[in-house]
């Protein structure tokens, strides 16, 4: 599975983005998503995630209320809408298929990443 993440940008806060998570190579309708971060000096951290059927959502704290994971196994697409943003949402957002159907918080429990697209929010 290749995955091809877009949608991140310049925006300030109080601004909303939709990521994207794009599959290609195989399909990914069977596969839990997860979104995760990585700030500038900070440990890679759990975002979202979603299980195979979008039947059940996992959020961090932060993330709560304000972002939506969801899915698109036609368009073997995952998406993250991202609103009331933050200076600390400032990072490089990562998409990842796990190996299961279910959804994960553990990154380890990744297979496939994307190369990740960055967010930067402005004060």
């Amino acid at each position: 599975v290749q995955l091809q993440a877009s949608g991140g940008g310049l925006v300030q806060a109080g601004a909303s983005l939709r990521l994207s998570c794009v599959a290609s190579r195989r399909t990914i309708s069977n596969n839990g998503m997860g979104w995760f971060r990585q700030a500038p000096g900070k440990e890679r951290e759990f975002v979202a995630a979603i299980t195979w059927n979008g039947g059940t959502t996992y959020y961090a704290d932060s993330a709560k209320g304000r972002f939506t994971i969801s899915r698109d196994n036609a368009k073997s697409t995952v998406y993250l809408q991202m609103n009331s943003l933050k200076p600390d949402d400032t990072a490089v957002y990562y998409c990842a298929a796990a190996l299961s159907s279910s959804a994960s918080q553990n990154w380890r429990n990744y297979r496939y990443w994307g190369q990740g697209t960055l967010v930067t929010v402005s004060s």
